[in-house]
């Protein structure tokens, strides 16, 4: 029996998400010992969001934003399974889905992010798209420019969601709509941009007036029509194309999986180990630190990456674990729809194209490392 060569162990991950893309490029260069590597996703390559608003103003092209995830995973010698996950078995040690069998793992990381549909306004998925996952947006967005062009559709767009996610993707899409009549309004329940620094507010709010954006602060939407929307006060809002900022909230099958959950985030340690189970781990938007809760930023995705992989290292035996910290403030970098961006940090104010360029660049640098060379 000792002569017996030991089983590689299966490390499945979950989900195309920016954590994972840069695990993959990490494994690339200090594969783990004695591991097969398998990622499922829905396809193979996955959105950049960080570049999302400078595709939707017309910065940049469709195939800019995209991480090859074949490549990365071919990288590894790992296997790439296309569907998605809507089952843990975690008594049997078993991952299921749509559009693949089973697929037995010793250990998981799950990197699935969150969405921002709002299931529960009528109308809404007949006729609106949620800005995460973003690829459904990117799609529609441009079959909505396409049908403008013809005149079949009127220039009508409503983002729901005043926040600084949706602030920058209303300003990139009036940007794209420049010299073209259009009528944009950015719609929330509550106050528009509650959670940003003053200065970053007031200068906000300058842009959206800048392009002719109405903004529409405690109004509810009740429901969502072909072109246009009804609200709780009775006014009907012309729309023919509504995109979902707000609402942003974790995927539904997580509740069948018996992880702990932070209203519906899985919960984790400060080794991004769930509560729950030992071999299984969360990063990303989908997770909850318990130990530095945070609000959901890519920032967060992005430098969990590092302590992810030497966290698998650890749980394979190759290694110590390692505690991830996040920062309490970070540098938001906020597009203005033309190529000017603003900072917010500190309440310093920054805004101008020297910061768009440094948006670009650390941008450019990010996608570079997915590439053909890995960023040599």
């Amino acid at each position: 029996m000792n002569g017996l060569k030991r089983q590689p162990a299966e490390i499945v991950l979950i989900g195309g998400g920016h954590t994972h893309a840069l695990v993959l490029h990490q494994l690339a260069q200090m594969p783990l010992p004695d591991a097969r590597i398998t990622l499922i996703t829905p396809a193979p390559k996955a959105p950049y969001t960080g570049m999302l608003p400078g595709f939707i103003a017309g910065h940049y092209t469709r195939e800019d934003l995209d991480i090859d995830l074949q490549h990365l995973i071919d990288r590894v010698g790992g296997t790439l399974v296309l569907g998605k996950v809507d089952r843990l078995d975690r008594a049997a040690g078993l991952i299921g889905g749509a559009g693949f069998r089973d697929i037995r793992f010793d250990f998981a990381a799950l990197d699935i992010g969150i969405t921002s549909d709002l299931p529960a306004l009528p109308g809404y998925a007949e006729h609106a798209v949620s800005a995460k996952p973003l690829g459904a947006y990117a799609r529609r967005w441009q079959d909505w420019l396409a049908g403008v062009e013809r005149g079949a559709l009127r220039p009508d767009i409503a983002v729901l969601g005043a926040g600084v996610a949706g602030v920058e993707l209303a300003l990139a899409m009036a940007f794209r709509m420049t010299g073209r009549a259009h009528k944009l309004r950015v719609i929330d329940r509550g106050r528009a941009l509650p959670n940003i620094g003053g200065f970053a507010r007031k200068r906000l709010l300058a842009h959206l007036a800048h392009f002719g954006i109405e903004v529409l602060e405690h109004t509810e939407v009740t429901g969502i029509e072909a072109d246009h929307l009804r609200c709780a006060d009775g006014q009907s809002i012309p729309a023919s194309f509504v995109v979902g900022v707000a609402g942003t909230r974790p995927q539904d099958w997580l509740r069948t999986t018996g992880l702990a959950l932070e209203r519906g985030f899985v919960k984790v340690d400060r080794h991004l180990r769930t509560l729950s189970d030992d071999r299984i781990f969360a990063v990303g938007d989908c997770a909850h630190m318990t130990h530095a809760p945070r609000p959901k930023a890519g920032v967060f995705a992005v430098r969990q990456a590092p302590f992810l992989l030497a966290n698998l290292r650890a749980a394979l035996g190759a290694g110590p674990q390692r505690a991830y910290q996040p920062q309490r403030d970070y540098l938001k970098l906020v597009s203005l729809g033309d190529k000017t961006a603003l900072a917010d940090k500190w309440g310093l104010p920054l805004e101008g194209r020297w910061l768009w360029r440094l948006k670009d660049g650390i941008d450019a640098r990010f996608m570079r490392q997915f590439g053909p060379r890995g960023g040599d």
